[in-house]
């Protein structure tokens, strides 16, 4: 697989859980299982340290580590923290603008 099929692909799942963690509709402990269940998905991927990062996936990877950083209370209730990751999904789902202070890595 290639990191953009990956990134757009797990991308949109990233967006649906966390909407979905907002809402109510699951439980944090399902963020978390996400988190995991990508990483090791990520560890199939094949690619080169030398290949250069899309806005798109350094976004991805900032919201992927915010989202594992924090806890559940500062995830659902921090107003700047929420509006920082609303901002991230909208761009991930090509509705907004870059997040200029995105610098997510790959692990």
């Amino acid at each position: 697989m290639k990191v953009n099929t990956f990134i757009n692909s797990k991308a949109r799942q990233l967006c649906f859980y966390l909407r979905a963690f907002w809402q109510g509709d699951i439980a944090h402990s399902e963020l978390e299982l996400f988190f995991w269940d990508t990483m090791e998905e990520w560890g199939q991927v094949r690619y080169s340290m030398a290949q250069p990062y899309s806005q798109k996936e350094r976004v991805f990877w900032h919201l992927l580590h915010q989202i594992h950083f924090w806890s559940e209370d500062k995830l659902m209730y921090d107003t700047y923290l929420v509006e920082e990751l609303a901002n991230c999904m909208l761009f991930l789902e090509g509705k907004g603008f870059c997040p200029i202070d995105c610098i997510g890595i790959r692990p």
